[in-house]
């Protein structure tokens, strides 16, 4: 999960709305003390914009079937380098 926030720029809470539940509820599942249910991966997939069977083949796979839409764009001196 770590990683798509970070590829989309998505914050606890977006993601917390999009699940229908707490920012903390989101905090502890991706801290390990919650887990996360089918339902939030399906829900999650849909948010993302990608197959859920992408989601949970792991976040490399997640990553790489981001629609362009869903990333967030590189940082000025990302691009210039």
């Amino acid at each position: 999960m770590a990683a798509l926030m970070q590829a989309t720029g998505a914050s606890q809470a977006e993601i917390a709305a999009s699940l229908g539940v707490g920012q903390a509820q989101v905090s502890r599942r991706q801290s390990g003390s919650a887990a996360w249910t089918l339902a939030d991966c399906d829900a999650l997939a849909a948010h993302f914009g990608i197959d859920v069977l992408d989601l949970l083949a792991g976040p490399t796979r997640a990553c790489e079937t981001l629609p362009a839409r869903r990333r967030r764009p590189a940082r000025a001196r990302e691009v210039t380098r």
